[in-house]
């Protein structure tokens, strides 16, 4: 029926024209933030799934730094221990030497004289093992927990205790050397100090084993966490990037509509113009 009053016409044509530009805002929207979920009703399944993938890849980034840094300090606790080593290398040939029949007890006071120093060496290497100020090989740095994945149980757990082999009275009393009886001044003291040496060596060459299994262990550890970031990327990137091709076309195609929508307004805009004719 023709009337003048309601322009049914052009209010279904404002209708789509306002639908159509909506739809080419929002492609719009999502080509310049290269998002294909730009608010919530994009999609909400989609953004609670992205924004935890998110959150995981922001935890996996700091969990890598904090691997590197737990080798790190685990490295620096296994190079003192490996020049504690090569001192009681040395000590243990300063025996040997005092146990030959050639030196008397005058030479071997000399010798006793370096085995001491070397003592005292042994300690100061302890001492001065540090990391971040901490000293790492003086029984005193507490176990630490390095966060290495997503959940609050991704723990890689370091017992510096274990590592410094509990030193105490000569930095390696724990290994069976005490201040108190260790010098190779006579041929006697020799053989005991001979005795501890191999068995301060051995306990050595344990820790340094722990330091390098766990060593080993962050660095594996920082592998698979590489991995997962590349992973939880990708599929992240599925479900929160934009396809640009797909965008773009669905972008030109509402531009279409909004350009046809405009001109149905104004084609509809002239029907009443065209009614009012009848009554001329």
């Amino acid at each position: 029926m023709p009337v003048v009053a309601t322009n049914t016409a052009a209010n279904s044509a404002l209708r789509f024209l306002n639908n159509n530009s909506a739809e080419a805002a929002a492609s719009v929207g999502k080509l310049a933030s290269g998002s294909r979920i730009v608010k919530a009703s994009d999609d909400a399944a989609g953004l609670a799934i992205g924004t935890r993938l998110m959150a995981d890849v922001t935890s996996l980034t700091q969990a890598g730094i904090n691997a590197s840094q737990g080798a790190s300090v685990v490295q620096v606790a296994d190079g003192g221990l490996g020049r504690i080593g090569d001192v009681l290398q040395r000590m243990k040939a300063l025996a040997a030497q005092s146990l030959s029949g050639v030196p008397t007890n005058t030479e071997r006071g000399f010798i006793d004289a370096e085995f001491a120093e070397l003592q005292a060496e042994i300690t100061d290497i302890a001492t001065t093992t540090r990391f971040n100020g901490q000293s790492l090989l003086t029984g005193s740095a507490a176990a630490a927990d390095y966060f290495v994945g997503t959940d609050v149980s991704d723990t890689i757990t370091v017992n510096f205790g274990t590592l410094a082999a509990g030193t105490s009275d000569f930095r390696v009393g724990a290994l069976g050397l005490s201040t108190s009886v260790v010098g190779v001044d006579t041929a006697a003291s020799a053989v005991g100090a001979m005795s501890l040496i191999d068995t301060a060596i051995d306990t050595i060459s344990e820790a340094r084993a722990t330091s390098g299994a766990l060593i080993s262990r962050f660095e594996f550890r920082g592998q698979q966490i590489a991995t997962s970031l590349e992973n939880i990327d990708a599929a992240k990137s599925a479900i929160m990037d934009v396809d640009l091709a797909a965008e773009q076309s669905k972008l030109v195609s509402n531009q279409v509509l909004v350009q046809a929508a405009v001109s149905a307004v104004s084609q509809a805009n002239q029907i009443p113009q065209s009614l009012l004719r009848v009554l001329q």
